[in-house]
């Protein structure tokens, strides 16, 4: 076991991601292969007020993965002339140019003007001269754990892909009345069953459940196959030992220990340990669902690291089981400059979320080529959770059609796009790693760089998305992806994924987003 720190406090990390400026895509050609040739990720961050290497103007490109290359400025599929979204029309330069000097951010680079279908300025076989373009203003904030001396920046309006395609992908996303009643009513009968059972066991009578994930949250997609499902334990008074400086992992001691204490047995030279608990409770989860008579329930094998239990009910649903410490002292100081939601949902209900207790699952830290089995990670999957339920300025944001806001709709589309690049290539092993916290996490950055319920319009869907395409792709090149609620933890650091594997998801979905997703299929 690597040697236990007693500090309970951190420096936070400078690693951050940077939101970039989206480069336009290339006018319509034959697709290119992304397997043709490797893809060279960026070095370092582009000179200020670019992003991306400079091109000679008039060129054209095949839409072909841009590691070394920019793209030019294409209009969104099926597009007449594109109304530019009213939070930009407000922003003018003076203040734009005025807020980065504030920030240490220098002036937004002025961009050539899109040229709609409908009402072109020039006629058939002439160019028009370029204009200076107004600077945008919707994505203009940097956020906490990046670096300010970085532009944020956003693409030409006629940049982001056609609404129309990516609307029709949500529809087909869209879970149907039957998968939303028959199929939970499945899952609750089973993990209600192995609820009650942990309840009889020693060291396990205080257990609760505790509904976390995508379809507790709404931000489903497909079929409601996968469900996450805790069981929080609460504790009583604990002191935690960080491990190794890294803000998410600890060692779990308890400042008083009465001998009746049951969870007593658990106990490794005054530490709770995370793996003896796992495995009595993965024991008791294994004989219970021999005991499940009316559906079939069968136990995944275990993934080296994971916290989870997985079970597989009637061959085609998956649950997976953690069990969850619950603490309600103050949270960690890891976690200080975490969450950083002041200027979107406001400072009162940050204070007033910092206040809900926080949990520990027991995940192993990467220790080497090994893991630490005796550590516990810090969660807060409820508050995630929170906020995706409360995720407007304002409060009646998504109440009634008159205030509806796109910010799930792209959480969704950056999730299915993920899940699918992973099925595609499944075989290869690149994309193993990655999972929908990763997007999930790149997502409550973007929102926290942009806070109004006017930056997420419906009709400007297409232009938002490529946003959150833009902001994860500059995540997955610098290789940092800040836990919002740790931000000194860094969630593409090369300790947990390999550079190549990050160079390579970078190059398929630059593709993706060259050719209009084709993964997402034909509509």
């Amino acid at each position: 076991m690597q040697p236990r720190h007693g500090k309970a406090t951190r420096r936070a990390s400078e690693a951050g991601a940077t939101v970039p400026e989206a480069s336009a895509r290339s006018a319509r050609g034959a697709r290119t292969d992304p397997n043709e040739s490797p893809a060279a990720p960026e070095a370092a961050l582009p000179e200020a007020g670019k992003f991306g290497s400079a091109r000679k103007s008039g060129s054209r490109q095949n839409k072909s993965l841009p590691d070394t290359q920019e793209r030019s400025p294409v209009r969104a599929t099926g597009a007449r002339a594109k109304k530019v979204p009213q939070c930009a029309q407000d922003a003018r330069p003076s203040d734009a140019t005025s807020a980065a000097g504030a920030e240490g951010l220098e002036p937004l680079a002025a961009r050539e003007p899109a040229v709609s279908r409908a009402g072109s300025c020039r006629q058939r076989g002439a160019r028009c001269s370029p204009k200076p373009r107004p600077t945008p203003g919707p994505w203009d904030g940097p956020s906490p754990g990046l670096p300010v001396s970085a532009p944020i920046l956003v693409p030409p309006y006629d940049a982001a892909p056609g609404a129309r395609k990516l609307r029709a992908v949500l529809e087909k996303l869209r879970l149907s009345r039957l998968d939303l009643s028959s199929v939970p009513k499945v899952v609750n009968g089973v993990v209600g069953h192995l609820l009650h059972r942990l309840k009889c066991e020693s060291g396990f009578g205080g257990v609760e459940r505790l509904h976390t994930g995508s379809y507790y949250e709404h931000v489903k997609i497909s079929a409601p196959n996968e469900f996450d499902v805790m069981f929080k334990l609460e504790v009583p008074r604990i002191q935690l030992e960080e491990y190794s400086d890294t803000g998410a992992y600890y060692f779990v001691k308890f400042k008083r220990n009465p001998k009746e204490n049951p969870l007593s047995q658990f106990l490794e030279d005054e530490i709770l340990s995370a793996s003896k608990m796992l495995s009595k409770f993965r024991k008791i989860i294994k004989e219970e669902i021999n005991n499940i008579k009316d559906t079939d329930v069968i136990m995944k094998r275990k993934r080296r690291g994971s916290p989870a239990v997985t079970l597989l009910i009637n061959k085609e649903i998956s649950v997976d089981i953690t069990l969850a410490l619950e603490s309600k002292s103050s949270w960690p100081d890891s976690t200080q400059e975490g969450l950083p939601i002041k200027n979107w949902l406001s400072a009162k209900v940050r204070q007033q979320l910092r206040l809900k207790p926080f949990y520990l699952v027991p995940k192993h830290a990467k220790e080497g080529n090994g893991f630490q089995e005796e550590t516990w990670r810090l969660s807060f999957s409820h508050i995630e959770k929170e906020i995706l339920s409360n995720h407007g300025k304002s409060k009646t944001c998504c109440e009634n059609k008159e205030m509806k806001c796109c910010r799930k709709d792209c959480l969704k589309l950056m999730k299915y796009l993920l899940e699918q690049l992973k099925e595609r290539f499944k075989d290869k092993k690149h994309l193993e790693k990655f999972s929908s916290y990763h997007v999930k996490t790149a997502f409550f950055h973007i929102c926290t760089h942009n806070p109004e319920d006017s930056q997420w319009d419906p009709k400007d869907l297409g232009l938002c998305f490529d946003n959150c395409v833009t902001y994860f792709l500059q995540c997955l090149r610098t290789e940092k992806l800040p836990n919002y609620f740790i931000p000194g933890y860094n969630l593409f650091s090369s300790d947990l994924i390999e550079t190549k594997s990050k160079e390579f998801l970078s190059k398929q979905i630059e593709y993706e987003r060259n050719n209009e997703f084709p993964v997402f299929g034909e509509f």
